[in-house]
């Protein structure tokens, strides 16, 4: 059975970082021919998964879905349904590529601007010498929409060999795009992890460690990138005040639209046009087998 809390009506595993990446590499290894995926879910995409339909398809469907935000964990913990910890997705990666350090991995990189993916890939192989980028895209702005760039980057993906594809298109598409191709995706695990392409190219700056283990992180990258972030933090901030205020007095309570006026501004632009429409069905659960507990670090 997977351990799961639900928080503002979405189920989140209650792993700790090192069940998360146990969890990963059992994937990568049994390589039984299906596609599951990680989602990461923080404050933002909690805000999203309120208004969008898709996403929440893509959640239902995602093989973990994993605290990305120290305030999705606090919450929890004021909600009494705790979370053993934060488990970004910028930290499972680099986890997940400790754990085959020795064993080798094949790795697809997918997203980010042109020529970041291909500093990541030296920095990763220059880092961890036991994996091999063995693919690097980074795709035009709307090929979502398109279906025959859509056809051609799984026909590279497949021919690149990969186990494991990390998706930094940013939220919601990366989940949307992964959940509507999930059965044609020929690595056994895609990672649905933002900016961690930048990071691992050292485009973007990471926070210093005290900030993201302090929950700060986010100040940090409001620092970095203020215009394109302070109206989206502020905005989301609010909104989860008022989904944790609601919680905590109508315990239970599942989440649910509030009115139209306080919708995100990209819930109230988004149309069924636009959407990437989720594919196949729910992948199968989490075999816990394999997953050994062990104390948060």
């Amino acid at each position: 059975m997977r351990r799961q809390v639900t928080i503002f009506g979405c189920r989140v595993d209650a792993l700790t970082m090192l069940e998360a990446v146990e969890a990963v590499g059992h994937w990568i290894e049994r390589a039984d021919g299906r596609c599951r995926y990680v989602v990461t879910p923080n404050v933002h995409h909690t805000v999203m998964y309120q208004w969008h339909e898709g996403l929440r398809a893509a959640y239902a469907s995602a093989g973990l879905v994993l605290a990305d935000g120290m305030p999705l964990v606090w919450a929890s913990r004021l909600l009494r349904r705790p979370l053993p910890q934060r488990v970004a997705g910028s930290d499972l990666v680099p986890a997940v590529f400790d754990r085959f350090r020795d064993r080798g991995l094949r790795v697809y990189l997918l997203g980010a601007a042109e020529g970041v993916g291909r500093r990541a890939a030296a920095n990763i192989e220059r880092r961890w010498p036991g994996i091999r980028v063995t693919g690097v895209f980074s795709p035009p702005l709307g090929f979502e929409r398109e279906a025959a760039k859509n056809e051609e980057i799984l026909a590279r993906m497949a021919a690149a060999g990969a186990e494991l594809l990390v998706v930094g298109l940013g939220a919601p598409k990366q989940e949307l795009w992964v959940h509507a191709h999930q059965s044609r995706i020929a690595a056994p695990v895609a990672l649905c992890v933002g900016a961690t392409i930048d990071f691992l190219a050292d485009h973007k700056p990471r926070a210093p460690r005290w900030m993201r283990e302090s929950g700060l992180e986010w100040l940090h990258r409001l620092a970095s990138e203020p215009r394109r972030l302070f109206g989206r933090y502020a905005h989301d901030a609010w909104f989860f005040t008022l989904l944790l205020v609601r919680e905590l007095f109508r315990p239970g309570h599942p989440a649910a639209a509030l009115p139209d006026a306080v919708a995100p501004p990209e819930a109230r632009s988004l149309s069924a046009a636009n959407a990437i429409a989720p594919a196949g069905a729910a992948q199968e659960g989490l075999s816990w087998e394999t997953v050994q507990s062990s104390p948060s670090r």
